[in-house]
């Protein structure tokens, strides 16, 4: 399992309120992004704005983050995003209860 953050910096013309409007209209397309498992839509005070992404492989990921998906950032934004994978070796789910080991090994990320 992957987890991915992407990062870019909000121009001065999308304020908060416009980044979350906008994250409210685009979430329910990222239901069909294959190998994606879950996406945070996030927004700091300081104007840096992303997501935590959780993938199933990292191939996936990396194919998700080329092509349309980013030239849209770039235009939107202005701006190149900073991506960084994380390998995860474990994930607690208080809402379902549950503990996740994860065994497998990456060769690379």
């Amino acid at each position: 399992m992957i987890a991915a953050t992407v990062r870019y910096k909000l121009p001065p013309h999308i304020d908060h309120a416009a980044c979350r409007e906008h994250f409210h209209k685009i979430a329910p397309g990222f239901r069909q992004v294959k190998g994606l498992i879950s996406k945070h839509f996030i927004c700091s005070e300081g104007g840096w704005a992303g997501g935590v992404y959780q993938w199933k492989r990292l191939e996936d990921a990396k194919a998700f983050y080329s092509g349309p998906w980013l030239d849209g950032i770039v235009q939107r934004y202005g701006m190149q995003p900073q991506i960084e994978f994380y390998e995860v070796f474990a994930v607690t789910d208080n809402v379902g209860g549950t503990v996740e080991l994860c065994n497998e090994q990456l060769t690379a990320i």
